[in-house]
């Protein structure tokens, strides 16, 4: 007999039909996405617009596709016109990670939140998530929409940092660079066309790093959201980084510099006081060095 009501089937992060999402919402999962049969007509039946109304709440992107597509994804018999990307691992909150900079200040270590700007690769989060656990870092924040969430191959390529890296999933990243700046967060971008260089520049202090998409980098509008652009001298003939790279480059610089402080050296760039220095200072001052 042919199944109607489904499981968890297929890939690990994927749920099948009505019942298993509606479980799993009540019982808090995280969801990333959510796909749904494209309506030929009229409106969805109730039990299915509820259904959605509680996924889009929970923070899930919802997304419309022709039912073939459905059909293509599933591994069942019956997804009954709706398909779940539930999370990895669990998502905490801007809250919770600023505490957690707090907790890190009271430990005279620098806190250092990782913001992903439409990263695309799952294999980019995942490496990003081993960089940020090897460094101690704070943790990372990644925008709802046009972004690459904590799924099956994000966990997979982390090789275990997922479950020691918080994430916090926002549905805002430049309202979430404002809140951050009001919590005390210099907003440095990594950016081609930045004049400062990564030991040129001051990471003694709260620091909140931008790393963008891996084909257009940062959005203008987060591009003008930064206090301080970041470039990464290049010598090569490809003069390209993908975004797990730079990130690793800049997050170790950070980690330098704070080494050094602890243990009595000088840093090569000395901290600033309550101004920062800007780009064009910071660029003629290393290129004196």
């Amino acid at each position: 007999m042919q199944k109607t009501d489904l499981h968890e089937a297929g890939p690990p992060d994927r749920l099948e039909g009505r019942n298993p999402i509606k479980e799993a919402l009540r019982a808090g999962r995280n969801i990333n996405k959510v796909w749904i049969k494209r309506r030929d007509s009229g409106r969805y039946d109730q039990d299915l617009t509820r259904l959605v109304q509680d996924a889009k709440k929970a923070g899930a992107v919802i997304v419309e596709v022709d039912g073939d597509v459905l059909d293509s994804m599933a591994t069942s018999y019956g997804h009954q016109g709706i398909i779940a990307q539930i999370a990895a691992h669990e998502y905490v909150t801007l809250p919770e990670l600023i505490a957690r900079g707090e907790e890190q200040i009271a430990e005279n270590t620098y806190p250092l939140l990782i913001l992903l700007d439409g990263l695309e690769e799952s294999y980019n989060l995942g490496s990003i998530l081993r960089i940020a656990d090897a460094a101690g870092a704070t943790g990372i924040i990644i925008p709802e929409r046009r972004s690459v969430a904590l799924d099956a191959t994000v966990a997979k390529a982390s090789a275990g940092a997922i479950e020691y890296v918080p994430v916090a999933r926002v549905t805002n990243l430049s309202n979430t660079i404002q809140t951050l700046k009001d919590s005390g967060y210099w907003v440095y971008g990594a950016d081609a066309q930045g004049t400062a260089t990564p030991e040129g520049s001051d990471w003694l202090r709260k620091i909140a790093l931008v790393i963008g998409s891996e084909g257009k980098g940062m959005s203008a509008k987060i591009v003008e959201a930064c206090d301080h652009l970041v470039s990464i001298p290049q010598y090569g003939r490809v003069n390209s980084l993908n975004a797990a790279v730079a990130c690793g480059i800049l997050v170790f610089e950070a980690k330098r510099q704070a080494r050094h402080n602890n243990e009595g050296d000088k840093p090569s760039f000395a901290p600033s006081s309550e101004v920062l220095i800007s780009d064009e200072d910071l660029h003629s001052e290393s290129a004196e060095v």
